[in-house]
């Protein structure tokens, strides 16, 4: 599956290093060369330099081919634009914008626009409806603290499978708060044990979201 992103600020980002992590086919789009400049030390080829409202940048950048398109600029006149250049011109099966305006969201349904999200913070949550199986899902940002609530889907792999939670070792302040386990909603305590696909919601540090991301989901060797 290959997605564009539009716009580096920090929700375009953060979407391009988490579904890259993810195993998908991203390439962010910038416009200012400064950012180009430092994040192409993080993503190397996944990032280009260019205004993507021009159709010429879509184009360059492989949008016949796009199976998504999200626009998260900082202004809603070009995510607007973006999408529907996306859809119209290079038919794009999907297009999310971010609407920086929550007065601007039906003007943007009614133009075609398959998904809009004003609440930044549940943007990956919007992909993950479109993207199936995500398995890292931001779904919070609080504002105490740093914190952050996250959805996480327990690789059948991971080291944590078959242990009970009082005797896995996460990263500090990392509270369990439910989890899905077939559709069934458990409150979970101490001596519950982890099993593949189970389905965490859990409140962390938002610096240490990587490294859960790394415990609940990634192979253990």
């Amino acid at each position: 599956m290959y997605i564009i992103v539009a716009g580096g600020g920090k929700v375009g980002f953060y979407l391009t290093k988490t579904l890259i992590t993810e195993g998908y086919e991203v390439l962010l789009i910038e416009k200012n060369p400064a950012k180009c400049d430092i994040y192409m030390e993080q993503f190397g080829a996944a990032i280009m330099q260019g205004d993507s409202a021009e159709a010429s940048t879509l184009q360059e950048a492989g949008a016949a081919r796009a199976d998504v398109v999200i626009a998260v600029t900082g202004e809603d006149e070009d995510n607007l634009v973006i999408c529907q250049v996306a859809k119209e011109r290079f038919e794009v099966k999907r297009t999310i914008a971010r609407v920086n305006n929550p007065k601007n969201e039906q003007m943007f349904r009614t133009l075609g626009i398959d998904a809009t999200v004003s609440n930044t913070n549940v943007i990956m949550n919007m992909i993950e409806q479109q993207i199936p199986e995500l398995p890292f899902v931001h779904l919070l940002a609080l504002k105490h603290e740093e914190l952050a609530i996250v959805e996480v889907k327990v690789s059948p792999k991971s080291e944590v499978v078959n242990h009970e939670i009082q005797h896995i070792r996460f990263p500090r302040d990392v509270i369990i708060t439910a989890m899905l386990r077939r559709g069934e909603l458990i409150i979970p305590s101490g001596q519950t044990v982890i099993e593949p696909g189970d389905e965490l919601i859990v409140v962390t540090r938002r610096a240490q979201e990587e490294q859960l991301r790394r415990l609940l989901t990634i192979d253990a060797t």
